[in-house]
């Protein structure tokens, strides 16, 4: 739980961050950007691929299951 503490004060997480936090396999995040779905994200010159905080809740908190209001 440390770790997700840690990057809940980052305002941008890494690849691997973002997987950590979402559960996604890495695998996953790339597939999911090269088909133009899932979580918006930055490219900081060639490699690197930035995932802000925000969209990374919000993306979670949008396939929140509720089962409120039956």
């Amino acid at each position: 739980m440390e770790i997700v503490s840690e990057l809940m004060k980052k305002p941008y997480l890494l690849e691997k961050e973002t997987a950590m936090l979402t559960r996604l396999a890495v695998s996953t995040l790339r597939n999911d950007r090269h088909l133009h779905r899932g979580i918006p994200y930055l490219k900081v010159g060639k490699r690197r691929v930035l995932y802000r905080l925000h969209d990374v809740l919000a993306y979670m908190e949008a396939r929140r299951i509720s089962f409120e209001g039956g």
